[in-house]
């Protein structure tokens, strides 16, 4: 030993405390009698080290103050020794004995040490160091050069005394703590000197503490030294923090107190008032996440603060791996322990988990020193996203960093976005709870050679038995599970041949019969062996009981030397006085080679050296080949700056944003790119990242670099299909893959295989030769010992292993089948491996499937559903379904053995005896399998062809529950998969994913399919799939060859090109007057159908795009009709909307000057009063169905000259009831009707029934539009939630700023309260990209906006409207909804948001956003059950609110945003027109109708009600599209005698018979 090693041992084992000893002096490289100017006197080693010893046990902290005035009290030694054995416990017997030999100077040196960080002595330090303050000289008279800067919290033994090189600080060495000999070099390193206290530095007493933080730290009297100094910031303030320390400092409880700071905070402010701490807490406010670096920490740091704060009522749960958690569980956890790749998947998600986003009030990162590993890029991705979240949301989330000592700690705090000066904390290893002596041997030889091998056995032979001789215990960490053995082994033969075995003799512990009768239990066969001789091994391959059994046994000193991986270090908190790092190679999976020690893992492992509160001291050993020693020396004495991976993860993370619609283009990939640590290590140390320093010079934010990086990985992306990149716009577009992918966490590499390999028809065995291949499982590496067992693993799965058992493919592939077998495997090792390969198999198969459903691809979609049900559920497709329902075993295998050829559905209708007889058991076994049976998820599926046009076929789907409903097995809900699929098999036509809930009784749905592809198919098939259950599964054949389609013989109307007309055609000056203060002149459309509307009486259909001009042809008509003189001269409009009712009469209002009158009629009695000049009547359709049910209808006839039948698309059984009574009343008078509508896919039969000839029926296109509206489409595949309209808030921002300044957007959502959501959503979007204004244009506006707002009723809407955004609902105030709309129509508010109930108004705008096409609809069941269900638009509200960007003479934007699946069918019908059909056969309107004309006598018998259906669309339809209506070719009168009698009204006797019916039904008798 060099010279002076001896009494800084000396010096150590004391436990001197923040004592400063001479002895240490080597550290700072001093002489040894060097004093530094401490006049105290010396303290004796004894004494000192019990006192020492006393306070470090958290145990006892509470004892302590009663201990101490025990010692110095006097009382007799005997009663004194009865008194602290009270106190302490009967376990520290030798810890009071030795304290009571000299009790009074033991006593006072331990109150000395209590008072060192007392109130008086701190304020002792600041008198003195005021004192010496003032006397100094204001001036030295010397010019010094500019210091570098301080920060308050940095407490660092060394600083200043580094030599700087170019990759971070360098610190001295001391003299003289190097060894040599022939087989190694050994350096040792002392322990760090203690940093002495600052001025204002004292301990923090538990008692100062608020009552809701002293709650949570029981077993405490003071907060350590650590703790105190960082207390202030972490309780009082919501600053971001950085605490870089030593393991064991007490970091947790810095956690701690950040979490009691949220929960102070979301407490009300009558708090006091308020009885139990916990009751005031809003518990659904917040969401703490703890990030923990292994699942093994996370479950411990969950066990440790559920138990500090269950008094609180705070839940704390684990999240890790492919756990899941429910809504339910969401709601009432507050805090959230979790690793960093779960929480990126979590947030990755808009949904569901990814919900809990929303709420986090604070994210603490456990080992943030991370970041210099390849999980250090999932770290950056995590708070990169959060950092955004922040200034997304102007939400505050508060980080709080831990991590072991860095060396650039100040680029982590940057990072993390910390204050160096209020929220950065650096403790040296001064602070480490037992002071650490750290050797590092270098072992000779070359490396991997038989030499180096023995020199190192030897070395850790050495090392541990001279350890193990003075009563240590020591932990060898080796790096591959199988070493864990022959390194044990190795060192049992080593310990036998030097006769040392009665140094690990184990069999004197007290306890060591009870352990040896518990270790036998375990299938480990080389643990038990090794347990004889005081050794055990601990790796992830064991089992969870063995590792626990080992685990408790070290910790109970049974087990001398235990050889461990490194995994133990991190996730288990397992100290020994020594640990020893054997070897420093460690292979890496994903590069096929050996590479060094982590540097990180090193400190983690030399973290576990000592054992606080039982020990002085610890040694840390590291034996590395000698060629590596100045490598690790530097870097752990040095510690190289951390530096960012990010680089290699950047792809997949770039994937994730823009899958999230984070980053929608290169610019905001760069901005994104700003938040990493990547950015801040480029600009402090750029050589590394490949930049010049002149090109950091030149462009300081490294603007060029950022896109380039950005750029490299969208063009890797897009190459695998991922995204799609336009490299003109630079913008991003997420593809299905991509989305996939990012939900999935599937790596790009991953993707580019499945490119290659996924076919439309795979079997079994396909599926699982592409999923082995997924990089996810690179780290699976073949061994030899494990080839006999994976052989005999293969003889037993049914599926085909390509690759064998010789590769890493082959070995993922037999234990996935092996984990679904429920295969026995016995090697340990192999028992992780399955387990890692069936949690992540059974991921990546979901992301299959759904790729798969992607690509419409129904072979492979079912084998897909199929596998990922049978890896979580543990079977395989072909054993018994019911296996899934608990039953039990005896009960299974009779099952299967006596009826396993029978259904569920069979066994599901037979009676409990039956069943017990069936499977010889008895009956109370046969009500088990019957009660399994009925509540096994089945539906009842029936179906209605209903054909649209010649080539669109819609299926209308009716799902009826056919189960039993368990909330035990079926939970809140019972997802399932429903899809027609070709007759081949081999393609998904349409697809739904719906859900049965407890309340549904039955679901409807519809799919339409193009008939095209099916042409020559004689059945398609509709697939009914449990998402949950194996073999939940229906198959219904829709057969076609009974279909018929309608014809495809449509004539359509082609735009001549004419020159457009004047108003002077109407030939009547006033009209031209009139119309010219308001129009140029007429269009393309109202040029061609001029003639026939104004100068012939013929009725017309008008079939043209909406806002294509076919009101003023409307008008046109009624011009020509009631002008024209004569005693006709009264004419109807008739709309289906009120709203356009009204509309209407105001346009006609403007024609004053004409003789006529305009009147809005919305009761009969207005409608059939007489008029003596011309008029002009608007009505609706069902206020002209009750006129025409009374008498009074006659009244109009003789006058009745026009019927305009506007906004026929919509037409319903109501207004078609209405005109065919119109169209019978009047067959006898000269009535003209004019049929407008919306562009249709086959008019003729509209027109047939409007008595409209050939030659005046006119089909228009919607491409015939004359205005341009550019139609754009923007898909997504989260159900409906807020989650799925936050995501849509980021590409209508996009839009909205993408269209001209003078333009205005109109945004339509579902229902009026989202309203509200939406807009503060692009408020925000606003706030990120710094637009101050909002959508306001100029300055001036907001001045004009202000002055708005002085009108408005609902002053919640003045913060909307000041950013440019109005609202407009149903519920507000009439005058505040005024003020929208003059405000919007004026250009003055640039965004307006309505809900889609008020689609039906006149607005115009540049750009049009439908955020959505699903809305929430409450329905009651036959039971009266309410039951919420999610419905479509129509396709005639989507046109509607296409019309709404049709501007004359302007080019307009709609843009539509909508379910992936929804996509083409809206599309298809906005281009190619709207299918019209009749609803008369499917509802109560003409039922209701003939009852009551049945009862006032007006209908007499059956052929009155078919005279009346003659005059219907009905009619019509049921000939040209007999299969609609459920009727056979050219039986369409058999059809409609068929209806009549279902709806002729039963006997007057039979009604009697009938019970009343309930008071709020609706029935008319």
């Amino acid at each position: 030993m060099p010279e002076g090693v001896d009494s800084i041992d000396e010096s150590v084992d004391s436990g001197s405390g923040w004592e400063i000893s001479t002895t240490l002096n080597l550290f700072m490289n001093k002489p040894v009698d060097e004093k530094d100017g401490d006049d105290e006197p010396d303290v004796g080693p004894a004494d000192l080290s019990t006192a020492q010893r006393l306070r470090s046990k958290p145990n006892l902290q509470t004892s302590l103050p009663a201990l101490a005035a025990l010692l110095v009290s006097d009382k007799s030694d005997h009663a004194s020794s009865e008194e602290a054995l009270e106190l302490l416990g009967y376990d520290e017997m030798d810890l009071i004995s030795e304290a009571l030999q000299d009790r009074r100077r033991v006593g006072s040196e331990f109150a000395l040490i209590e008072n060192e960080y007392s109130v008086k002595a701190s304020k002792k330090r600041i008198k003195a160091a005021l004192k010496a303050n003032a006397a100094q000289p204001m001036f030295s008279g010397t010019a010094n050069p500019e210091a570098p800067p301080v920060y308050p919290h940095v407490y660092e033994a060394s600083l200043g005394k580094h030599t700087v090189s170019a990759y971070g600080p360098k610190k001295l060495l001391p003299i003289g703590t190097t060894q040599e000999d022939e087989i190694m070099t050994e350096v040792i390193i002392p322990p760090a000197r203690p940093i002495p206290p600052r001025l204002t530095e004292r301990l923090v007493p538990v008692s100062e503490l608020e009552e809701l933080a002293r709650g949570c730290f029981p077993k405490y009297r003071t907060l350590n030294r650590m703790q105190s100094i960082i207390y202030p910031a972490a309780y009082t303030t919501n600053e971001n923090l950085l605490v870089c320390a030593p393991t064991g400092a007490g970091k947790t409880d810095i956690a701690m107190l950040s979490i009691l700071r949220v929960l102070d905070q979301n407490r009300p402010d009558d708090r006091a008032a308020r009885t139990g701490l916990g009751s005031t807490i809003r518990r659904d406010d917040l969401k703490v996440i703890y990030v923990a670096p292994m699942k093994a920490l996370a479950a411990e740091i969950v066990r440790k603060f559920a138990k500090r704060l269950a008094w609180l009522s705070i839940k704390v749960r684990e999240l890790t791996g492919d756990m899941q958690m429910t809504r339910a569980e969401i709601s009432e956890t507050q805090i959230i322990v979790t690793t960093p790749e779960k929480w990126d998947v979590v947030t990755r998600k808009p949904t569901g988990e990814g919900e809990l986003a929303s709420k986090v009030k604070l994210l603490i990162i456990d080992e943030v020193h991370l970041l210099n590993e390849e999980r250090g890029a999932v770290i950056e991705t995590i708070v990169a996203r959060t950092l955004r979240q922040v200034e997304s949301s102007q939400s505050v989330i508060r980080i709080v960093g831990l991590s072991a000592t860095l060396p650039n700690y100040m680029d982590v705090a940057d990072f993390l976005r910390v204050s160096r000066y209020a929220g950065l904390f650096y403790f040296d290893s001064s602070f480490r709870p037992v002071p650490l002596e750290q050797h590092f041997i270098g072992i000779k030889g070359k490396i991997n050679t038989p030499t180096q091998k023995r020199n190192l056995d030897r070395i850790t032979h050495e090392k541990v038995a001279e350890l193990v001789k003075e009563g240590h215990q020591v932990m060898v960490f080796v790096h591959a599970r199988k070493e864990t053995v022959k390194s044990a082994m190795a060192l049992k033969e080593a310990v036998l041949f030097h006769d040392e075995s009665d140094d690990f003799d184990p069999t004197g512990h007290p306890k060591w019969e009870l352990f040896r009768r518990e270790i036998s239990t375990s299938r480990n066969k080389e643990l038990k062996e090794l347990f004889d001789f005081g050794f055990g091994i601990h790796h992830a391959g064991m089992l969870r009981s063995d590792r626990n059994m080992v685990e408790k046994m070290f910790e109970a000193r049974a087990i001398k030397v235990l050889f461990c991986t490194a995994t133990l270090a991190w996730g288990v908190n397992l100290p020994a006085h020594a640990v020893l790092i054997k070897g420093t190679q460690v292979y890496d999976s994903s590069k096929g080679t050996f590479v060094d020690l982590s540097v990180l893992d090193v400190l983690q492992i030399f973290g576990r050296a000592g054992r606080p509160g039982m020990e002085s001291s610890g040694v840390g050993y590291i034996c590395t080949p000698d060629e590596k020693l100045d490598h690790y020396l530097d870097a752990v004495t040095s510690q190289h700056p951390i530096e960012s991976k990010f680089i290699a993860g950047m792809i997949d993370s770039l994937n994730a944003e823009i899958s999230l619609g984070t980053v929608a283009n290169v610019n905001e990939g760069v901005k994104w790119l700003g938040y990493t640590y990547l950015f801040v290590r480029m600009k402090r140390n750029p050589m590394i990242y490949g930049i010049p320093y002149d090109e950091l010079a030149d462009d300081p934010q490294l603007g060029s670099k950022r896109t380039q990086l950005v750029t490299t990985a969208a063009k890797k992306l897009a190459a695998a299909h991922m995204i799609r990149f336009d490299e003109r716009s630079q913008g991003f577009t997420i593809t299905e893959i991509g989305r996939i992918a990012a939900k999935y966490y599937i790596r790009h590499a991953t993707i580019e295989i499945f490119n290659e390999d996924f076919k439309p028809i795979m079997s079994e065995a396909d599926v699982l030769a592409v999923l082995s291949r997924s990089t996810e499982f690179d780290q699976i590496q073949v061994r030899e010992n494990e080839l006999s067992e994976l052989t005999a693993l293969e003889e037993i799965i049914p599926c085909q292993v390509r690759g064998g058992t010789d590769t890493s493919q082959g070995k993922v592939n037999i234990l996935l089948q092996a984990h679904i077998s429920k295969a026995y495997v016995e090697d340990f090792a192999l028992v992780s491996d399955m387990a890692y390969t069936a949690q992540n198999g059974g991921r990546i198969i979901r992301a299959l499937l759904e790729i798969a459903i992607s690509r419409k691809w129904a072979k492979t979609s079912a084998v897909l559903m199929a596998m990922s049900k049978a890896v979580e559920s543990r079977m395989w497709p072909f054993d018994h379904p019911l296996r899934q329902s608990g039953l039990s075993q005896n009960l299974l295998h009779n099952l299967e053995r006596w009826a396993d050829d029978f259904l569920v559905h069979e066994l599901a209708v037979q009676s409990a005896a039956e069943l017990g007889q069936l499977v010889h058991l008895n009956e109370a076994q046969g009500a088990a399998l019957l009660r399994a049976a009925r509540e096994f998820p089945s539906a009842k599926i029936t179906y209605a062809l209903r054909p649209l046009n010649s080539s669109l076929l819609k299926i209308s789907v009716r799902v009826e529950r056919a189960f039993v409903w368990s909330n035990k097995n079926h939970g809140s809900s019972e997802p399932f998969y429903i899809w027609v699929e070709s007759h081949d098999g081999i393609d998904i036509l349409q697809l739904a994913h719906l859900s049965f809930r407890p309340t549904t009784q039955h679901l409807t749905t519809n799919f339409i399919v193009p008939m095209q592809s099916t042409s020559s198919a004689h059945y398609l098939t509709i697939r009914f799939v449990s998402d949950k259950w194996l073999g939940a599964e229906e198959e219904i054949i829709v057969e076609l060859d009974t279909l018929v389609m309608p014809t495809s013989d449509i004539v359509l109307t082609s735009t001549l090109d004419l020159p457009f007309l004047g108003f002077k055609a109407l030939r009547n000056p006033i009209l031209e007057r009139l119309y010219l203060s308001r129009h140029y002149g007429m269009n393309r459309l109202q040029t061609q159908c001029f003639f026939t509307i104004y100068n012939t009486w013929d009725n017309v259909l008008l079939s043209a795009p909406t806002s294509g001009g076919k009101s003023l042809l409307a008008q046109f008509a009624i011009w020509h009709s009631v002008l024209g003189g004569g005693r006709h001269n009264l004419a109807i409009y008739v709309t289906n909307r009120k709203t356009y009712a009204r509309t209407f009469v105001e346009s006609l209002d403007l024609f004053r000057g004409v003789e006529t009158e305009a009147q809005l009629c919305l009761s009969p009695n207005e409608l059939s009063k007489q008029t003596p000049r011309a008029c002009i009547k608007v009505t609706t359709a069902p206020t002209l169905l009750s006129l025409l049910s009374t008498s009074n209808s006659q009244s109009i006839m003789s006058a009745l000259s026009l019927v305009v039948c506007d906004d026929l698309e919509s037409l319903d059984s109501i207004y078609e009831l209405a005109l065919s009574l119109l169209l019978q009343a009047t067959q006898r008078h000269p009535v003209r009707f004019v049929g407008i509508t919306a562009s249709l896919t086959d008019p003729s039969d509209a027109a047939d029934w409007l008595r409209a000839p050939p030659e005046s029926t006119f089909r228009f296109l919607p491409a015939d539009r004359e205005q341009g509206v550019i139609t754009t489409t923007h898909t997504f595949t989260i159900p409906h939630s807020l989650s799925l309209f936050k995501a849509m808030a980021h590409p209508v921002y996009t839009a909205i700023r993408a269209m001209p300044p003078i333009e205005s957007a109109l945004v339509i959502v579902p229902a009026r309260a989202l309203c509200r959501l939406v807009a503060t959503q692009l408020i925000t979007q606003c706030a990120i990209e710094m637009e101050i204004n909002g959508f306001l244009r100029t300055a001036n506006d907001r001045g004009r906006m202000e002055i708005a707002t002085s009108r408005l009723r609902d002053h919640t809407l003045e913060d909307y409207i000041l950013q440019g955004i109005g609202i407009l609902g149903d519920g507000m105030h009439p005058p505040d909804r005024t003020l929208m709309l003059e405000m919007f129509a004026d250009g003055i508010l640039p965004v307006l948001i309505v809900p889609r109930e008020m689609c039906w108004m006149p607005l115009r705008a540049g750009l049009v956003v439908v955020m959505g096409t699903q809305y929430l609809e409450y329905k009651r069941d036959e039971t009266g059950a309410e039951d919420r269900q999610v419905s479509n638009y129509s396709i005639h509200e989507v046109v509607r609110m296409q019309s709404f960007a049709v501007r004359h003479g302007m080019m307009g934007r709609f843009l539509l945003l909508c379910q992936a699946e929804d996509r083409d069918t809206f599309v298809r019908f906005l281009n190619q027109g709207l299918p019209l059909e009749s609803e008369l056969h499917e509802s109560e309107t003409l039922k209701v109708w003939v009852q009551e004309r049945v009862q006032d006598g007006a209908i007499k018998s059956k052929q009155d009600i078919l005279d009346v259906l003659s005059f219907t669309f009905l009619a019509r339809r049921l000939k040209s599209n007999p299969t609609y209506y459920d009727a056979q070719p050219e039986k369409h009168e058999e059809a409609l005698s068929r209806f009549v009698d279902s709806i002729w009204p039963a006997p007057a006797s039979t009604l009697a018979l009938l019970p009343p019916p309930a008071p709020d039904a609706n029935v008319s008798v």
